[in-house]
């Protein structure tokens, strides 16, 4: 019998995190929407760079890329403005919502790791970068893939914004009726999310393979040679150097271990 746990509540990203091996959905997207409203091309990697935050200021972030804003500049004659963001954004968005679904795979091992952890008494919280629209469509079809959440909260839910500001993760915390910030964890496949754990007073966990940082797509991975992946883990592993994660695993499938870690280290009256 599973014992109760010390942890009161794990909050998890979504895409690269529990669905969206990669985190391609909202890449490609960002790709698309620069074409389509202005016939501008980004690529992927571009399109990955500054992962984690909403995606209004995702867009502007990517726009002011040093390589992305020359090119801008070269094609238009200025610099990109919150009114080409706006554009963009507003291009982005029903490309995202009609799209979001065909990406709610659970990353493998996710739904039982999940299950396992409430099992044991953990609340499972959940925040993104996405918007609430897109949200409540990606909710639905990742619910009927077996991954169902008790609290989600979308990046223009408050007030206050998103990452890295810790409040959505401070908004679950409240909704699960945690009492003690330092008895959770956040789980991120991106900087800004671990960043958004640390500024809320959390456990950190950052994840090297399934997510945006390595970017790999679920056949890369699973075809990959150990050389292979140890190249991927490096390259992640460098872009989540400055946030300083207390932990990185490869993907969720990793995360118990990491928990009974912390639940020890709780026990010890250890804070993050």
């Amino acid at each position: 019998m599973n014992t109760v746990s010390s942890v009161q509540a794990i909050i998890f990203d979504w895409a690269g995190t529990i669905v969206d091996f990669g985190s391609f959905a909202p890449t490609t997207i960002f790709v698309e929407a620069f074409k389509r409203q202005y016939d501008f091309e980004i690529s992927l990697a571009e399109a990955r760079v500054p992962m984690g935050l909403g995606k209004w200021d995702h867009i502007k972030a990517v726009g002011a890329l040093p390589e992305v804003s020359a090119r801008w500049k070269a094609q238009f004659g200025q610099v990109m403005s919150d009114e080409d963001v706006e554009n963009i954004y507003q291009t982005f968005m029903p490309l995202q919502v009609a799209k979001v679904a065909d990406h709610a795979d659970p990353i493998p091992h996710a739904i039982e790791v999940v299950e396992s952890f409430k099992q044991r008494g953990i609340k499972i919280g959940s925040c993104s970068g996405y918007p609430r629209v897109v949200m409540d469509t990606l909710i639905l079809a990742a619910a009927q893939k077996g991954y169902r959440p008790d609290c989600v909260v979308a990046t223009d839910d408050l007030k206050a914004g998103g990452r890295p500001a810790p409040f959505m993760a401070l908004h679950n915390v409240i909704e699960l009726g945690v009492t003690r910030v330092s008895d959770c964890i956040k789980v991120d496949d991106s900087a800004p999310g671990i960043e958004e754990g640390h500024n809320a007073g959390m456990w950190t966990v950052g994840l090297l393979l399934s997510g945006n940082e390595a970017g790999l797509t679920l056949e890369e991975y699973l075809n990959a040679s150990d050389a292979e992946l140890d190249h991927a883990r490096d390259i992640a592993r460098a872009k989540f150097a400055k946030s300083n994660p207390h932990y990185l695993v490869d993907t969720i499938a990793d995360l118990p271990s990491v928990v009974s870690e912390i639940e020890q280290r709780i026990a010890a009256d250890e804070r993050p």
